[in-house]
């Protein structure tokens, strides 16, 4: 008799085969086989899964932004899984993905850069304005308060192009502007009698649009801040303590 081969074992790979979506469980289970193999050679998908775990981690304040910044570039430049696996060691490893990484996965950045604007402005006199939520900010917005005060949410926001410039005058009043931590953001702008800028400048993820805000404020302030986004349960349990 013809004596049967050695079977065929085709390993499905427990990355590459999750299609877009990335979960946390990917993760763990990828690094499940890096004591086994940690001279595997990482794929670019593979470090890209690793940097959407990291940034997910920076959203929910497990990691600084300088924490951030130095694994994240330790990732893309990681050959080995066995160089991969430190970086995510200390985080939760099984779970959902929350909200915000939740819609990157959509499609990351490139999903939300592109599209007709659905404000290219905002103006406040002894009043107030607020933009927030799923927005798609203008590739030039303008905003002026006297007198009042106006909130700009980006959080949440799509992004007409992909460098936008947020011009803000702000005289006898405020403005703040609130950022995502994975954004890329440049702050310049003069301050007479009052306050223009804050810490938000600073590098983004792989793929982020180029947000510069510009602009005077005048016996007045305008502040740029990095938040991350809260989660529902989150909000409502702030209010429910409000």
């Amino acid at each position: 008799m013809r004596r049967m081969g050695r079977p065929c074992v085709v390993l499905c790979h427990p990355v590459l085969s999750c299609g877009p979506a990335v979960t946390r469980v990917a993760v763990a289970t990828l690094f499940a086989m890096t004591s086994e193999l940690p001279e595997m050679r990482a794929s670019d998908a593979e470090r890209e899964r690793i940097a959407e775990v990291l940034r997910e981690a920076l959203a929910e304040g497990r990691l600084d932004m300088e924490e951030f910044g130095q694994r994240v570039d330790a990732a893309y430049k990681a050959r080995t899984h066995a160089e991969l696996e430190p970086l995510v060691r200390d985080l939760p490893a099984t779970g959902s993905p929350s909200p915000s990484l939740a819609k990157r996965e959509e499609g990351g950045w490139a999903g939300k850069i592109g599209g007709p604007a659905t404000s290219k402005g905002a103006f406040a006199m002894w009043g107030g304005f607020r933009r927030w939520g799923g927005w798609t900010v203008a590739r030039r917005f303008t905003a002026f308060t006297m007198f009042g005060g106006g909130n700009i949410d980006l959080r949440e926001a799509r992004f007409e192009d992909r460098e936008v410039v947020i011009r803000c005058f702000a005289f006898f009043g405020g403005i703040g502007v609130v950022v995502p931590p994975d954004l890329d953001v440049e702050v310049r702008g003069i301050g007479v009698m009052g306050g223009f800028g804050g810490s938000a400048t600073g590098t983004g993820t792989p793929g982020s649009p180029k947000v510069r805000v510009t602009g005077l404020a005048m016996w007045g302030g305008v502040g740029v801040v990095r938040k991350p986004l809260e989660s529902a349960a989150a909000v409502e349990s702030r209010k429910s303590l409000e």
